[in-house]
This record gives structure tokens, C-alpha cells and sequence, in this order.
């Protein structure tokens, strides 16, 4: 219902069907980036964007009912955001920051966090694309390392079984540890990894059940398209179902000092059953 054009200092909302505009949101923190996301369900049709240059807070707006959600802002990360993206139900919310390091799920009902995920330990990575799974179970990270990571949401910190693990020996020692180390315990780590043949390579990647089969799927800014297996009940690290070339050109035409020689990608193949 709704088409959202993202400027450095405004947002143009736009009635998909005759393309007028419906509302604009102006006077927005700097965003050179265009960062900003919209969720696809007509029931929870929200946009998401920065709140802030300087720390990663993340704007909620309701874009059917054209105003501010009620709970507006959700105080993300410390550093800048550098991803969101809304679960295919809108009910959820996942961000990254510059940093990279960290992933973290909230709640637009009311903003309260989800989930927390480590990406790595690196300083300094550039997230390119987070993603969730069309069912919702799963959450993908990319950014400009070699290592595509995937997550599993399953039960939040609230649950009854999470609550009887934290009142085990685990719980008890983190009573006693500085909450930087606590806050390392209680962050999930990656289910499942793919290694990619390359880095430094800007991307989009995707979770969708393609022939009954989970399969992550990650597109290069030089035309390169990646499809990995995933077992949703094993994880581990994914291994490399098909891969192809969709710009047109030789293989190595365009390879880049920090794109180093990468297996021989198969010709486009015919994908059926995508959802």
C-alpha cells in the first residue's frame, strides 16, 4: 500500500496506487545513507528510521495511519545504526550499529528487546544487509567480511525455561561479574555460517524456502549470486548449493584489489518454487 522515498533530510510517503504523496516527514537527523525500512504486512505497516546521527536510536512510523507510533523511539545501539529490518509480520525489529559487533531484536508493540546476538569481535565492520526469514524463525547478517552469519530466534529471556537456566549456577555466577562480561554470556551466537569467496563486496542477502528446501541466498553489488543449503535443525557452516554471474560479464572481468579469485561460478540456472 505504501512506496517510501528515503532523502538525507526527509521521508516522502507515497499511496502506491496512484503514487501521490500522503505524508512527509522532514527535518530528519543526516541520513546520507538513505538508511530506513518498511514493513510489508498491511496490518503492521510500519517505517523505520534514524532518530539520531550520533547514537543508534530508531524512529518508528505508522505508515498506514500516517503518525508517530506510539511507542516512537527505540534506543538501539550506542554508535550510529548502520541496518534495520522488519520481521514479515512487523511484530519484530532488528538492528546493527556501525560497530558491528552486535545485533539486536526489539519489539515494536513496546520496544522492548528481544533477542541480542554477537556477530564477531571485530571492531570497525561494515554490516551490509540483516534480514529475517519469511516464517520468522531465522535472522541473517552481511557485512564486508568473508562470513555470512544466521541466527535463531527461539524463546525470549522472559520465558519460563530461560528463567529456570538463569537461576542455575550461570545465574548465580553473574551476580557477582562486572555487566560487560554478564551482557557477553547472555548475547546468542551465529546457528549457522556461510563462508563466502570473497570480501569487501557490498551485498543483499535473503532466507526463502526455495523447492521445500531453506536456502540463504546472497547478491553481490558485482553480480555475483550466491545459494546456500540450510538445515534449520543442524546449522553449522552452510555449504554452497548453485552460484551464477548476473551482470553479463566474463568471469574476472571485475575483480578488485580486495576481491580475491573466487571458484568458477556456474551459468544462471531456472530456480522454481521461491516464497
Amino acid at each position: 500500500a505504501r512506496l517510501v522515498v528515503c532523502l538525507e533530510e526527509s521521508l516522502y510517503i507515497h499511496n502506491i496506487r496512484d503514487m501521490k504523496v500522503l505524508h512527509t516527514i522532514r527535518d530528519t537527523p543526516p541520513n546520507p545513507l538513505g538508511l530506513c525500512a518498511l514493513s510489508i504486512n498491511s496490518d503492521n505497516c510500519f517505517l523505520a528510521y534514524p532518530g539520531s546521527s550520533t547514537i543508534g536510536e530508531v524512529q518508528i512510523f505508522d505508515a498506514i495511519n500516517l503518525s508517530v507510533h506510539a511507542k516512537t523511539m527505540i534506543h538501539a545501539h550506542d554508535s550510529p545504526l548502520a541496518a534495520v529490518a522488519f520481521s514479515s509480520n512487523g511484530i519484530r525489529i532488528a538492528t546493527a550499529s556501525e560497530k558491528g559487533t552486535v545485533i539486536r531484536v526489539f519489539s515494536v508493540t513496546d520496544a522492548s528487546k528481544l533477542y541480542e546476538f554477537r556477530r564477531g569481535v571485530k571492531r570497525c565492520v561494515a554490516i551490509s544487509c540483516i534480514a529475517f526469514s519469511l516464517c520468522g524463525q531465522f535472522l541473517s547478517c552481511s557485512s564486508n567480511t568473508e562470513t555470512v552469519h544466521i541466527f535463531k530466534l527461539e524463546e525470549p529471556r522472559d520465558s519460563p525455561r530461560r528463567s529456570v537456566e538463569e537461576s542455575s549456577w550461570m545465574g548465580y555466577l553473574t551476580n557477582y561479574l562486572p555487566s560487560q562480561v554478564t551482557d557477553v554470556f547472555n548475547q546468542g551466537r551465529a546457528f549457522a555460517t556461510a563462508h563466502l569467496p570473497f570480501y569487501g563486496v557490498r551485498n543483499v542477502i535473503s532466507i526463502a524456502t526455495i523447492q521445500q528446501q531453506l536456502r540463504l541466498l546472497v547478491a553481490t553489488e558485482d553480480g555475483g549470486l550466491y545459494v546456500y543449503n540450510l538445515d534449520s535443525s543442524e546449522g553449522g557452516d552452510l555449504v554452497l548449493y548453485k552460484q551464477h554471474k548476473l551482470d553479463g560479464h566474463p568471469e574476472g572481468a571485475s575483480k578488485g584489489p580486495d576481491k580475491p579469485d573466487g571458484p568458477i561460478r556456474s551459468s544462471p540456472q531456472h530456480i522454481e518454487g521461491g516464497n
